[in-house]
C-alpha cells in the first residue's frame, strides 16, 4: 500500500521545478517503460498493477492497486505501469561537422516537443540542441508523445543563439515564408536544422546565424484558405527531405 508521501512524492514529478530539483521524471505506458527497462536509464521505482506481468532484473517491481495507480498517475487513463527514472546528463561531445543536428528554437508545445524527438529518433538525429525556452523534453506529456524515443535522442538545452554562432562551417538551414522551396534546395547530409516557434517562427538573434533560407511550398492551388503546417508536420516533411536527399 501507497503511503501518502509517497503519492505526494510521485505526483510532484509533474512539476519541472521538482523534476529539475531531484532529476528525476515519469514515464507511464508499458512500451514506454520497457523501452526505459532496456536502455541506460537508471530506473529507480518501477509501480504496476496486476494486469503488467513483464519480469525485470533492473529493479524489482512494486504492486499496487488500480485504485493507487489512478492516484499517482498523470494520464487520463492510467496505464497499468510507471516508472521513476533519473534524467540523463549529456555530455556535447558532438559536432553539426560530422552529423545532422536538429536545433528548436522555443518550441513550446509538449505535445510537440514530444513528437519531434519521436521523428528524430525515426529519422536517425542522435542529437537535439534546444533553446532554454523550449519545452521540457521531460515532462511527462513530451515523454509520452515521444513513445519512447526519448531514450535513444540525446536533447540538450543551451543558449541557441550562442552555440549556433561557434558552430564554424556548418550550414544552418531555417523555415521561413519568404524562404527557398525546399524540394529545389540543394542539402547537405551534415549542418544544423532550426525549427522554430509554433506561433513567431525562429527568434531574430537565431535568424542572422541562418545560411540557408528553406521554405516548404503548399500545393493547393486554388483554395481560398489552407491552414499552415504544424511545427511537428513541418519538422517530419524537412527530415524526410534531407534524410532522403543524402540516401
Amino acid at each position: 500500500m501507497l503511503t501518502k508521501n509517497t503519492i505526494k512524492y510521485i505526483k510532484s514529478l509533474q512539476q519541472k521545478k521538482i523534476r529539475d530539483e531531484l532529476g528525476l521524471f515519469v514515464a507511464e505506458g508499458i512500451r514506454l517503460v520497457d523501452e526505459l527497462i532496456n536502455s541506460d536509464f537508471e530506473i529507480l521505482e518501477i509501480y504496476h498493477t496486476a494486469e503488467y506481468t513483464k519480469k525485470t532484473t533492473a529493479i524489482k517491481p512494486i504492486q499496487i492497486s488500480a485504485d493507487e495507480m489512478e492516484r499517482i498517475s498523470g494520464l487520463v487513463t492510467p496505464s497499468p505501469v510507471l516508472a521513476i527514472a533519473k534524467k540523463p546528463n549529456y555530455i556535447m561531445d558532438f559536432s553539426c561537422q560530422n552529423e545532422l543536428v536538429l536545433a528548436l528554437d522555443t518550441i513550446q508545445d509538449p505535445g510537440n516537443m514530444g513528437t519531434i524527438i519521436r521523428l528524430a529518433d525515426w529519422f536517425g538525429i542522435n542529437n537535439i540542441v534546444c533553446s532554454y525556452g523550449c519545452a521540457d523534453a521531460f515532462a511527462p506529456k513530451t515523454v509520452q508523445a515521444s513513445m519512447g524515443a526519448i531514450v535513444h535522442v540525446r536533447v540538450h538545452y543551451v543558449n541557441l543563439h550562442e552555440w549556433i554562432k561557434i558552430q564554424k562551417g556548418c550550414p544552418v538551414y531555417g523555415t521561413f515564408m519568404n524562404g527557398s522551396n525546399l524540394y529545389l534546395t540543394q542539402k547537405e547530409s551534415i549542418g544544423i536544422i532550426v525549427m522554430g516557434n509554433e506561433g513567431n517562427g525562429i527568434s531574430p538573434l537565431v535568424e542572422e546565424l541562418v545560411t540557408h533560407r528553406i521554405h516548404i511550398p503548399s500545393f493547393a492551388k486554388g483554395r481560398i484558405k489552407v491552414e499552415s503546417l504544424n511545427v511537428a508536420m513541418a519538422t517530419a516533411i524537412i527530415l524526410s527531405e534531407f534524410r532522403g536527399h543524402s540516401v
